[in-house]
């Protein structure tokens, strides 16, 4: 949904509901005064002559039934000077003290109307079902057990194409070679900036991690000694660098010390693929190809020995690298299982116990929440290599996104949460205006930006 519509529609309905409390209040007031008048009309017995409302009525009654005794001219004139003496020549018979008031509508027209018609429905959000951008993304790899894509809260991407890592600006278009690593290192098989989104952690093919600066293009350390394999998935909690490697190991890594490895957990078989820590840093959740999720709680994390984990579940049935903590509910995960599995499932991590499991039809590859509706993302391989968007909790089907050809490896989310940018092994990098488009981008020109990987010559 458009932000624009989001905050104009929402200044209307204050504007309204501002507007509505008066009226709410008007209109019991008016609804009090008139009680009285709207159900029946009580005279004021106090201001009424029964003995004269008695006489009137049954007069008229007397002369009809008897005709005869009006007729002699004497009595008439008789009746006329009683009538004198008595005050008897009013014509009314029932007595009010005040005149009734003038009837006052007790809910204007216009809100009457207003009131009866039925409530605006939210307009339904357009998801273009093309990529509004695909670029070259030549000689990335076609691994189902790495992360090469992400996104930093600078609005930098950053992908890694073999042994380099390439940066490309999203405010302005613009690409840079942040590294090319030895060939006895790499090739680059995890990237992940830091929260501060300058820093950036490369996980290398030799189990060592590079921490760069991408602002001054500069190397600041190479944390060594923690794996004995390759790094295929790390996470930041705050100044912890959190890394799962194949040889089946996570370690926290605190980077501001010299003996960076703090804690280590235990727990998986083998390869760890898939690493996020939740909102609050206090859980950890951990995918692997031994088909295990393992949820650890950083209180229990101890330096001295293998952390314990929280909870061991063991409900899929391939390797779990898709993960993905709730942004509305912060105990609610989802995780997505491999070929053999092709399940989502969602997960109270604070019991334990699974709360839902879908069958997707294929391999689940990677997992994005919408930070502004209840939606969730997930990314395909074989047989359609599609994204599909999903409405939570009742996971309909929202829209299916296609046009890679091979599946669907890696996803990364922009900063302001409405782009999602998905990498496959078809080589391509394609943009998808998937959860909404920002007010600034409607209102900003578009810059001619210059395609990432140009320099690169690639014939398709």
């Amino acid at each position: 949904m458009e932000t624009g519509k989001i905050r104009s529609s929402a200044s209307a309905s204050a504007n309204k509901s501002q507007s509505r409390f008066p009226l709410q209040e008007q209109f019991l007031q008016r609804i009090s005064s008139r009680e009285n008048q709207l159900d029946r009309f009580i005279p004021n017995r106090s201001a009424m002559d029964f003995d004269y409302a008695h006489t009137m009525l049954t007069e008229g009654k007397k002369g009809k039934e008897n005709p005869s005794i009006n007729s002699s001219p004497s009595r008439e004139a008789y009746r006329k000077q009683l009538a004198e003496t008595f005050n008897m020549n009013r014509t009314r018979i029932l007595a009010f003290k005040n005149k009734p008031p003038t009837v006052v509508e007790a809910i204007p027209s216009d809100f009457s109307v207003a009131a009866h018609q039925p409530k605006a429905a939210k307009p339904r959000r357009h998801i273009p079902q093309t990529s509004e951008r695909t670029l070259d993304a030549p000689d990335i790899l076609d691994d189902y057990y790495l992360n090469l894509l992400d996104w930093g809260s600078s609005n930098v991407l950053s992908i890694a194409l073999g042994s380099t890592v390439y940066l490309w600006d999203a405010s302005d278009g613009s690409t840079s070679e942040l590294v090319t690593v030895d060939d006895e290192c790499g090739p680059v098989t995890s990237i992940k900036w830091a929260p501060d989104g300058r820093h950036i952690a490369i996980g290398m093919n030799n189990s060592e991690v590079q921490l760069w600066d991408s602002t001054a293009n500069k190397l600041l350390r190479t944390l060594r000694g923690g794996h004995t394999a390759r790094v295929g998935a790390m996470d930041w909690n705050n100044h912890i660098l959190t890394t799962g490697g194949m040889d089946s190991q996570i370690i926290n890594n605190d980077v501001r010390v010299r003996a960076h490895v703090v804690e280590t957990y235990r727990g998986h078989q083998q390869e760890v693929c898939g690493l996020k820590w939740s909102a609050s840093g206090q859980q950890l959740a951990s995918g692997g190809n031994d088909n295990l999720l393992h949820i650890w709680d950083r209180s229990m994390a101890s330096s001295n020995a293998p952390t314990q984990w929280l909870h061991r579940l063991e409900d899929h049935t391939a390797a779990v690298k898709a993960l993905a903590w709730c942004p509305f509910q912060g105990n609610l995960l989802a995780t997505g299982g491999g070929g053999g599995d092709r399940c989502i499932k969602f997960w109270n991590t604070h019991t334990g116990a699974c709360l839902n499991s879908v069958d997707t039809g294929s391999q689940v590859c990677a997992l994005l929440w919408n930070k502004n509706e209840r939606e969730l993302l997930s990314s395909h391989g074989f047989t359609q290599n599609q994204l599909t968007l999903w409405k939570y909790p009742s996971m309909a089907k929202v829209a299916e996104l296609t046009g890679h050809t091979s599946r669907v490896l890696y996803m990364a989310q922009s900063p302001d949460g409405c782009t999602v940018a998905s990498a496959a092994g078809d080589e391509t990098l394609r943009f998808w205006n998937v959860f909404g488009k920002p007010e600034v981008a409607k209102t900003t020109p578009k810059t001619a930006a210059a395609e990432p990987f140009a320099h690169l010559n690639r014939i398709r």
